[in-house]
């Protein structure tokens, strides 16, 4: 009796970050601010790697990529994010919040893999530079890519697939701004054990396997720039390197916090403030790391802004 009497959840109630009104409007100014810098970012990046033929390697093909992935995960959260804002019942149906899940797994995935070939690209470019070309031509780089853009839509698939398969009852209210695994499982009135074991051995095993290849990859890096003579090459290496590796701490460190802990531990105020800083952003600030620092980049966006004004006049 007690079963037949719980009512079966059709759609969700997300809280968002705040009731009050006044926050509210300031939220969605900032965020709308952020999603637009993230959105001509990452496209104007994409953008300048394809029209430069100088960024035309296999450093830029990752980049390029990452700054797609970066694009994605931010349009599959901010946009839903933005027109929900005002709405007095934050509402998502079912099938709506699975696609989310789905996209925001496979988003993640895709950005530790992404980050994974990146280092071993400066790992090669740095340690092995003669061999670059035959170490890394363009046949491996669209391999990697692509086993990169399969292995996380299945991940996200599956992870998606076995959250749903749970039993959803009353109440239905998300401690979040967009649907997540974490904040589902304690919705869930069936047994959450071996979804919990899921996401916390794919989520533990995508973290460690990309982490030891960045970490063995910049150990034979860091040896291999003490061992530059030049002082003007080995600061040129470490510029290069600085960018990957800043990237790198941000997106493994707001990773492991939401993910990598125990139920029990799980804040709300602390897991939303990691949400925000994950999904909005980092894939914000990505671009603006590897364009800033970086003197390619650089002179070839001066020149594209030199060329315009000429031809203007």
């Amino acid at each position: 009796m007690a079963e037949s009497n719980r009512s079966v959840v059709t759609e969700f109630i997300l809280l968002g970050l705040t009731d009050n009104p006044e926050l509210q409007f300031i939220f969605f100014c900032i965020l709308l601010l952020i999603y637009l810098i993230t959105a001509l970012g990452n496209l104007g990046f994409i953008v300048l790697i394809q029209v430069s033929p100088q960024l035309h390697t296999p450093m830029y093909f990752f980049l390029c990529h990452l700054a797609f992935v970066d694009f994605y995960g931010s349009s599959t959260i901010t946009p839903n994010k933005l027109v929900n804002t005002f709405h007095e019942i934050k509402s998502v149906s079912l099938y709506a919040c699975a696609t989310q899940v789905c996209c925001f797994i496979t988003f993640s995935a895709w950005e530790l893999l992404m980050l994974s070939a990146l280092a071993y690209d400066q790992y090669v470019a740095i340690c092995h530079p003669l061999l670059y070309v035959v170490l890394m031509p363009r046949k491996l780089c669209i391999q990697m890519v692509t086993g990169s853009y399969i292995y996380g839509f299945l991940v996200g698939f599956i992870q998606a697939v076995a959250t749903f398969h749970m039993a959803f009852c009353a109440p239905n209210v998300i401690n979040q701004f967009y649907c997540d695994d974490v904040p589902l499982i304690t919705l869930a009135c069936s047994d959450t054990q071996v979804k919990e074991l899921m996401l916390l051995a794919t989520a533990g095993f995508n973290v460690f396997c990309s982490l030891i290849i960045v970490l063995i990859s910049y150990v034979f890096i860091i040896f291999a720039i003490v061992r530059i003579r030049s002082a003007v090459g080995r600061q040129k290496a470490f510029s290069t390197c600085t960018s990957h590796l800043f990237s790198i701490a941000m997106h493994y460190g707001s990773l492991s916090f939401m993910y990598l802990k125990p139920r029990s531990s799980h804040s709300l105020y602390k897991d939303n403030f990691a949400s925000v800083f994950y999904t909005v952003v980092i894939p914000m600030l990505n671009p603006l790391i590897y364009s800033l620092r970086n003197w390619e980049v650089k002179n070839d966006l001066r020149k594209i802004i030199e060329k315009m004004y000429l031809n203007k006049k």
